[in-house]
């Protein structure tokens, strides 16, 4: 326990791998291997910078004494420099360079930029694990008839695991957007304080080529293929909109998911996951509440509100640079990814053990099924020599008198009264035929399998690695 307010989505939600990712241990070693990489490419482009220096930097990259780094900060009222500071304690022999031609958002942003592209990978990763989870469950019950709905009042056939493929096929819209995301960022590189470059014209006596190839050699060094074009002292804070959009995204399509699981389960067709000693509630034993699904929706509602801050702050920019996106994006930008990876893992738990109560379900479609494959009926009964007009009336009567009497609380008894219709013509083992739920499913199995074959290239993607989330 602790006596001051922490975070639930660190506490209780996220997972420790992207807690370690946006630690503040993190971000600040990424801003020393920053230093680094600008110190060594300024040295191999002719600039009085020895390789002990670099050297020196390298050695130090993650002995930050935070200590020293709050005490600077009270005096200068600037992080950046309070590392700068502490950096240069501990590397004596390259205090002097550190940092040279750079203004602080070389390294708040660029690290920025590595964070969320390494957070954009994992946060995919995860995903697919879901989508794998269910195409094993979609694969299972492609052949299961279930009530289809519209409106959510009962519709015609569907089966358990063709809706499964409608969540699959959001999922992996999201997957869409999550490259889309990744494959446009770009790198800030060293850019100086309004992204004219000016600094290291002064640096490099004017030699463009060496600025161009400085920031190359940057870039490279954390991964990225290129810098953006053009830039302010920051990079363009449209990326952030495009990132948290995808993120977004993610939510929309759990959301739908759970929500969808949250009504099925009401009618107990099927159900999340439940612990051998899980309690539902604290006065009403004999609850199973959606709890893991009522969780995934409402964390869904506070990533999609988030979402909106990144097109506020990008809209917002002043000329080359403004400073009020910078305490926004300090809480919008990793909370955002704390809760979209929180809403895929407990995503990982549902559909890894989600329970199909079969028989509920075979109950509630002995129940309605009559009603839809009226036409169907009606028109076995005029192959046989019936009178089309006569035999859709005695259906329409005996389908009002049914209706009536399961609105009584009273069990449907449609088949029982077409039976008795000796003009109807048909007895009842050739109604019970007739209404042979698989008739109504249309190509529900062979839309899963042939959906389940263009994905499967996406799914090996995670083969052999656990998509199970013990919550």
């Amino acid at each position: 326990m602790t006596d001051r307010y922490e975070s639930p989505l660190a506490s209780r939600y996220a997972s420790d791998y992207m807690l370690g990712l946006f630690s503040a241990d993190m971000r600040y070693r990424t801003w020393r291997k920053l230093w680094v990489s600008l110190a060594r490419a300024e040295m191999k482009l002719g600039l009085p910078i020895t390789e002990e220096q670099v050297a020196d930097l390298e050695a130090h990259t993650n002995d930050i004494d935070y200590m020293c780094v709050r005490q600077r900060e009270k005096e200068v009222r600037h992080d950046v420099m309070a590392h700068v500071y502490a950096y240069g304690k501990v590397a004596s022999s390259a205090a002097g360079i550190i940092h040279l031609g750079a203004t602080s958002c070389y390294v708040t942003d660029n690290a920025d930029l590595v964070i969320y592209r390494d957070a954009l990978r994992y946060i995919r990763k995860e995903l697919v694990k879901v989508i794998a989870n269910l195409a094993k469950f979609a694969d299972k019950y492609k052949s299961v008839p279930t009530l289809g709905y519209t409106h959510y009042q009962p519709a015609q056939l569907v089966t358990v695991g063709k809706r499964a493929t409608l969540w699959m096929q959001d999922f992996v819209s999201d997957l869409d957007e999550i490259d889309f995301a990744i494959g446009c960022l770009k790198f800030l590189g060293c850019r100086g304080t309004t992204g004219t470059e000016a600094s290291f014209m002064d640096l490099f006596d004017g030699d463009e080529d060496k600025i161009d190839e400085m920031n190359r050699m940057i870039a490279l060094d954390f991964g990225f293929d290129e810098c953006f074009d053009v830039c302010g002292q920051t990079y363009p804070r449209k990326t952030d909109s495009r990132i948290l959009n995808a993120l977004s995204s993610v939510a929309q399509s759990c959301y739908r998911m759970a929500n969808d699981i949250r009504l099925l389960q009401h009618d107990r067709q099927i159900e999340e996951p439940f612990g051998k000693n899980q309690i539902g509630s604290s006065a009403m034993a004999y609850k199973r509440n959606p709890m893991r699904c009522e969780r995934i929706c409402s964390l869904a509602r506070y990533l999609m509100a988030d979402a909106m801050n990144a097109p506020m702050t990008a809209s917002a920019q002043w000329m080359e640079r403004t400073l009020d996106d910078s305490a926004n994006r300090r809480i919008s930008m990793p909370e955002g990814f704390l809760c979209a990876d929180a809403i895929i893992r407990l995503a990982q738990n549902v559909t890894d053990g989600i329970r199909v109560n079969e028989k509920i379900i075979e109950k509630a479609v002995t129940e309605y099924l009559p009603f839809m494959a009226t036409e169907n009926l009606m028109m076995e009964a005029v192959r046989k020599g019936g009178n089309r007009q006569e035999i859709h009336e005695i259906i329409r009567k005996c389908s009002m008198k049914a209706a009536d009497r399961m609105k009584n609380g009273e069990e449907c008894d449609i088949l029982n009264r077409l039976a008795a219709e000796d003009q109807l013509g048909l007895a009842e083992d050739e109604l019970r035929e007739v209404l042979s739920p698989k008739r109504y499913i249309g190509r529900c199995p062979e839309q899963v399998d042939t959906y389940l074959n263009k994905i499967k290239p996406l799914i090996e993607e995670v083969s052999g690695e656990s998509a199970v989330i013990d919550l």
